[in-house]
């Protein structure tokens, strides 16, 4: 079955968020009040590979079980790392736990154990920050994520097929990202394509669309552009969102349409769930 590779240290899985930008994530971000839309996603992708770090943890340290990228494009094109990883395009688990830019504190309702929730303060590792610059060259960044896959694979020829999550909120501002899109996904290693999908976030929290099979109820031609660059759900995947409660039908692309806070979280969540979670030494 494709998608269904082991992950190992001589096997791993690898993640390439391509984050927008520019300007107009400056705006607010519907279903939470007082964060930009820039804010909401470096929270969110800072979150997860917090996560992605703790998953490698083991006895004898953190494993090196996955590799991440993050790609920044407004003002420019390039890896969004901050500190002792700035201007790398690509880093290992153990690299991103030994060189965490800074750590924030952050508020966070946990039970209080009594049937409500309590506010509590936690500290939150931070990889990259929230920008909001330029245009929306997304072709650029799909072109470099080709590249950064395209190595990867050659190096990496039998692993679980690359990831790359696209989270932007305008339309891009260099052309019709679909030949890019498409040049990308044909890449593949043994075990499947390459996998690309995409989210476009809201101002307003409200007339969202999860995972669809279809773009018929998707009233923005642009919308419908990213949904027709969005790959079909790996089973794996498909089960993960039914676990989180989310209506998933045959044929669910990894899009994601108009969404809030809780969207963009659930919609990195399933899109850093490969095929075996069982991670092998």
């Amino acid at each position: 079955m494709p998608y269904s590779a082991e992950i190992s240290r001589r096997n791993p899985a690898y993640f390439v968020f391509l984050v927008d930008q520019s300007g107009s994530m400056s705006d607010p971000q519907g279903g939470n009040p007082g964060r930009t839309k820039a804010q909401s996603v470096a929270d969110a992708i800072n979150r997860i590979i917090q996560n992605l770090v703790i998953a490698c943890s083991k006895n004898e340290g953190v494993l090196d079980y996955f590799c991440v990228s993050v790609i920044g494009y407004g003002a420019t094109v390039e890896s969004a790392f901050l500190g002792g990883l700035a201007g790398r395009p690509i880093a290992k688990t153990s690299e991103l736990e030994n060189h965490t830019a800074r750590l924030e504190t952050r508020t966070q309702r946990v039970p209080d154990g009594a049937g409500g929730l309590v506010d509590v303060s936690i500290k939150m590792p931070v990889w990259f920050d929230a920008i909001s610059s330029g245009g929306t060259p997304m072709c650029q960044a799909l072109t470099m994520a080709y590249d950064l896959v395209n190595e990867w694979l050659q190096r990496n020829p039998s692993g679980f097929p690359p990831i790359v999550m696209n989270l932007t909120d305008g339309e891009a501002s260099d052309g019709d990202p679909r030949d890019a899109a498409t040049r990308l996904t044909s890449l593949s290693s043994t075990d499947g394509n390459v996998l690309c999908f995409n989210m476009h976030l809201s101002t307003q929290a409200g007339q969202a669309a999860l995972f669809p099979n279809s773009d018929t109820n998707l009233v923005d031609a642009y919308a419908r552009m990213l949904f027709s660059m969005s790959s079909p759900l790996p089973e794996s995947m498909v089960q993960r969102a039914k676990s989180m409660e989310i209506s998933i039908v045959n044929g669910s692309r990894g899009f994601v349409y108009n969404a809030d806070i809780v969207s963009v979280i659930q919609f990195l969540e399933i899109g850093t769930t490969p095929g075996n979670l069982a991670l092998q030494r």
